[in-house]
């Protein structure tokens, strides 16, 4: 099972580079200006409070025996408490994570419902009126930031409009997803410009192949061309760049939570930077990290599906 051993040597690849994902943590982490006794305790802190609070943190310790100390509460899935909350940083990841992986998900759906029918529209309609038309749009969206997307759309369509809310998550499913519509669409409106024009590169060089050639002479079906010979493979480098830009989006959402004032974990990461909140900094990178990970992993596996070549 050339698939299934596949598999097995990406997981068994994954061991070391969430090692060097702990090291790198670690040491950025360590390399912020400040420290978290003194954003604790203010600029006025004595310097006895600031050394009792760094002994309490474990903070006076040499790093090398700091490293060891986190990577063994890592090991067992103890990431610690959270300096200024004072609650656990794994009950806040639990609490926050879901509404960023929500938010990355409603917009990866978003950007394909996007960049699919109208890829195949431009490649289909090859230098024609349609095919600038939406290459031209989808180009100003990707030469802008996405903070100023974001408050574009805040403004346009939650303050002026109404038609969204200005921010928050709500409650119910139905209620979260129309929160989180705008952030999504901001997310969204980037990845699928991206997504449009490598799908629509690699449609036009399928079409150009000679097994599709061969089918038509077959006399197959225009559905069973498109769908079996074209869009399978069409699909190989995208799914490659869907997997490449999750990371992206993670990093998008970020800004797009501050923004839309989101309670995600992109939100938490900004808080806990001002705050020098190292434990939650430290667990919010690694399970990110490790999401991202696990994300070009599945890539790798949907990418060895649609080619089987790969997985041998």
């Amino acid at each position: 099972m050339p698939l299934f051993s596949f598999v097995i040597r990406r997981l068994l690849q994954m061991i070391p580079t969430v090692i060097f994902i702990l090291i790198v943590t670690f040491v950025l982490v360590r390399m912020l200006p400040g420290d978290p006794a003194s954003a604790m305790l203010g600029d006025r802190a004595r310097d006895a409070d600031v050394n009792r609070i760094n002994h309490e943190l474990g903070l006076d310790r040499p790093l090398i025996v700091q490293f060891f100390y986190f990577a063994e509460r890592i090991a067992t899935g103890d990431l610690g408490n959270s300096i200024g909350l004072k609650v656990s940083v794994l009950s806040l990841i639990m609490d926050r994570l879901p509404v960023t992986l929500m938010l990355t998900a409603l917009s990866a759906v978003i950007a394909l419902a996007l960049a699919v029918p109208l890829a195949f529209v431009a490649a289909f309609k090859r230098e024609k009126l349609a095919d600038s038309v939406i290459r031209g749009t989808f180009q100003v969206g990707l030469s802008m930031p996405v903070f100023y997307v974001g408050i574009i759309l805040l403004t346009v369509f939650a303050a002026q409009l109404k038609l969204f809310p200005v921010g928050g998550y709500g409650t119910t499913l139905p209620d979260k997803l129309y929160h989180l519509f705008l952030p999504a669409l901001t997310l969204a409106l980037s990845f699928s410009a991206v997504l449009m024009r490598n799908l629509r590169a690699s449609i036009i060089n399928v079409m150009n192949a000679e097994y599709v050639d061969f089918a038509t002479a077959k006399g197959l079906k225009s559905r069973v061309i498109l769908l079996r010979h074209i869009l399978r493979n069409a699909l190989i480098s995208t799914v490659t760049l869907f997997g490449l830009q999750i990371g992206t989006l993670f990093g998008g959402a970020v800004i797009t939570e501050t923004v839309f004032a989101v309670p995600g974990a992109g939100r938490l990461l900004i808080d806990s930077i001002y705050g020098r909140d190292y434990p939650v900094l430290q667990g919010l990178t690694i399970s990110l990290a490790i999401l991202v990970s696990l994300t070009f992993l599945l890539t790798d596996i949907i990418q060895a599906w649609l080619d089987p070549r790969i997985a041998r």
